[in-house]
């Protein structure tokens, strides 16, 4: 079942109409990667694409992740492992907390093995000493690491290259995509293999990225991309009133739902730029929504139903 990873996702490209951008000569494009499918939407199938086909092939039938109590990626591996036939098991940053919030009551309920370890722990999750000791508590798996970017899931992001290529005539003069681990961002700049302009919104505080992202390059070298770091609003999951506003408005003119952590500082990101003109007049945009919707259950929850 999991070799229908194999078959063309083809997520629609559908055009933004507004009065900024008419005024400004700005086209803009939304690659909705949100509609690849109801649970494993977004950059999630194409970062877990490679990792379960490689798992099928190395006859493992769990899967073990890492992420945080709102993660999407624990959410999406959860699903993922419940359509195409694993185990999954989610080691969980903090202590458990009943109820569960939306995100890991989801997990759990679709049969996700949900295990929580401390902070201290958690900041070993790459240390090879730490993995040992995991297989040791839990036996034989696959290991797709916490946001489930590797060299398998930037193969898979870069793809969608090459899917727009099909889809449009012309390719778009700027790439426009969230950054949280880097890994989809980084396959779209391989994907494209020097070839137009890449830019990065940081839904987190501190230059980091550019570091990471090069490291996941590899050797070659690419200097059509960067990184935007003005529109974390404060950090990773934090937000201000300006923000949610944005996202509530986008939805009424456009009905696309985006989400605080990521898609909402993407496009709030790209709307600021373009009307301080940072792209000139005439410039084609391609901007990646990345899924992650099934946050903004728990956002709510936290925050008195904000999001419309």
């Amino acid at each position: 079942m999991v070799d229908s990873f194999k078959q063309s996702i083809d997520s629609p490209i559908q055009e933004i109409q507004h009065d900024l951008l008419q005024s400004k000569g700005i086209l803009l494009l939304i690659k909705r990667d949100d509609l690849i499918h109801p649970q494993v939407s977004g950059n999630k199938w194409r970062k877990l694409k490679y990792n379960l086909l490689a798992a099928k092939k190395e006859q493992q039938n769990t899967l073990l992740t890492f992420g945080g109590a709102f993660s999407n990626h624990i959410y999406a591996t959860a699903a993922a492992g419940k359509v195409f036939g694993f185990k999954t098991i989610g080691l969980i940053r903090g202590e458990r907390i009943e109820p569960l919030n939306p995100t890991l009551a989801y997990a759990e309920e679709v049969g996700m093995e949900l295990h929580f370890i401390s902070r201290s722990d958690y900041r070993k999750k790459e240390d090879i000493v730490y993995q040992q000791q995991v297989r040791a508590n839990f036996g034989n798996f696959y290991l797709i690491p916490e946001g489930g970017t590797n060299e398998r899931a930037i193969k898979g992001c870069s793809e969608l290259v090459e899917e727009v290529t099909s889809q449009l005539t012309a390719l778009p003069d700027y790439w426009c995509a969230s950054c949280g681990t880097g890994g989809t961002l980084s396959g779209i700049i391989k994907g494209l293999d020097g070839r137009q302009k890449v830019l990065g919104f940081s839904a987190l505080k501190g230059n980091f990225h550019q570091k990471d992202i090069e490291e996941l390059l590899g050797e070659k070298k690419y200097n059509n991309w960067q990184i935007n770091t003005q529109y974390h609003f404060g950090g990773y999951a934090k937000f201000k009133p300006t923000l949610i506003d944005f996202i509530n408005t986008f939805k009424k003119e456009n009905n696309i739902q985006l989400e605080p952590v990521y898609t909402g500082k993407l496009f709030y990101g790209i709307y600021d730029l373009i009307k301080n003109d940072y792209f000139p007049k005439g410039s084609s945009i391609l901007a990646v929504h990345t899924g992650g919707l099934q946050g903004i259950a728990g956002f709510n929850r936290r925050f008195s139903n904000i999001i419309t």
